[in-house]
């Protein structure tokens, strides 16, 4: 699986993030999407490298500026109530 992250510029308030990550659903398969208008940012987890100008096309068509992308492996954390020794 990969994390995505997604620099955005223009996002003020929770509709905002709604509005970016219905973008985002519709540009690629995810398998979950987190924006925040707060910290200016979007959190895409895919099970591929998702393709950034679609992502990027899909969120500016919105009226939001796309800052950068950055794409990394993630490793879902698992919960347990047992702890390894």
């Amino acid at each position: 699986m990969t994390k995505t992250v997604m620099k955005i510029d223009g996002m003020m308030c929770g509709m905002c993030e709604a509005h970016v990550n219905d973008a985002v659903r519709n540009a690629v398969k995810v398998k979950k999407v987190s924006s925040s208008h707060r910290s200016g940012e979007s959190v895409i987890v895919t099970d591929d490298v998702p393709d950034e100008a679609k992502l990027r096309e899909a969120v500016e068509k919105t009226g939001y500026k796309v800052l950068g992308i950055t794409s990394e492996p993630y490793e879902k954390k698992g919960f347990s109530l047992f702890r390894k020794k």
